[in-house]
């Protein structure tokens, strides 16, 4: 069993409970032992990032501060904006020893532990997509998804910029594939899955964040899907909550059931309903699970 510190962000605290209670019952079946940070903030998503450079870089630092004190070296996320804003504060802390420094002289001015530097940031994706992390998968996915046909969205924060994420070609993504496979569904390929999904520009551009999100959605659906999965939850709030705006404007009605990668894994490794908590989503997903007799 691999200790890891979990970091479950803003959403899965609050609008996307199911995520958290998905992953945290699904993680012991893949060989992961969660230690979760209770002392941690937000992590400012890009809106600090860019108001407010140094206190986002603190807030960061923070959260990477309390992983590191459980003694684990790892920071699990399940969140792409998380895991690219922990992976840009990290890559900045540990090559600026200058600014590492005056970090920790703040962090311990307000009670927080300083940070070495020793913690690795990695998306939940990333560890069961490879490794032990998909033997284990491989074993834990006994139920199994025959028959489901289902369209990865990776969006776009866990693979660009690549240089910081670089887990795999943001390009040419397989890891969403790779899993779907190994719990025997049919992973559905399509150009729009590596788009954004219009979540950060919404409030100042809603119709262009439209015009992004029924790329994926309608293309998904042409291509026969029956379920898209995406690893985050601020894609999952887009392409699941604003299939509404869509019909508004458009007229298409899609009702495309949309999961969190923990449910779709969840559901092929026999998870309760209790735990996969479908009834919080705003799109139905009783067709998946009525094809699968969940």
């Amino acid at each position: 069993m691999r200790t890891v510190a979990y970091y479950k962000g803003c959403l899965a605290s609050l609008s996307a409970k199911e995520l958290d209670t998905s992953t945290q019952a699904l993680a012991p079946k893949v060989g992961l032992e969660l230690v979760e940070l209770e002392a941690v903030t937000c992590c400012g998503a890009g809106d600090i990032h860019e108001a407010e450079p140094d206190y986002y870089l603190h807030l960061n630092a923070r959260i990477l501060a309390y992983a590191e004190a459980t003694g684990s070296d790892t920071l699990m996320t399940i969140c792409n904006v998380c895991t690219l804003n922990l992976r840009q504060a990290n890559h900045a802390l540990r090559n600026d020893a200058e600014l590492l420094a005056r970090v920790n002289e703040n962090l311990v001015t307000v009670g927080a532990p300083p940070y070495s530097g020793g913690v690795d940031v990695l998306h939940f994706l990333w560890l069961i997509s490879a490794g032990e992390g998909y033997e284990l998968l491989l074993e834990a996915a006994h139920k199994g998804l025959k028959g489901l046909k289902v369209a990865p969205f990776y969006g776009c924060q866990i693979l660009r910029p690549s240089k910081l994420l670089g887990f795999e070609d943001p390009d040419r993504p397989e890891s969403l594939e790779r899993i779907i496979r190994a719990c025997g569904g049919e992973a559905i390929d399509y150009p729009a899955k590596i788009k954004c999904c219009g979540f950060p520009i919404i409030q100042a551009r809603e119709d262009v964040a439209l015009a992004e999100l029924i790329q994926p959605i309608e293309q998904a659906k042409e291509a026969g899907a029956d379920a898209m999965v995406t690893p985050c939850p601020l894609c999952h709030l887009s392409l699941d909550a604003w299939q509404s705006k869509l019909r508004k404007q458009t007229g298409k009605d899609f009702q495309m059931p949309i999961l969190h990668l923990s449910q779709l894994v969840g559901v092929a490794a026999g998870l309760d309903a209790s735990e996969l908590k479908f009834k919080r989503h705003v799109v139905s997903v009783a067709p998946v699970t009525e094809k699968l007799s969940v």
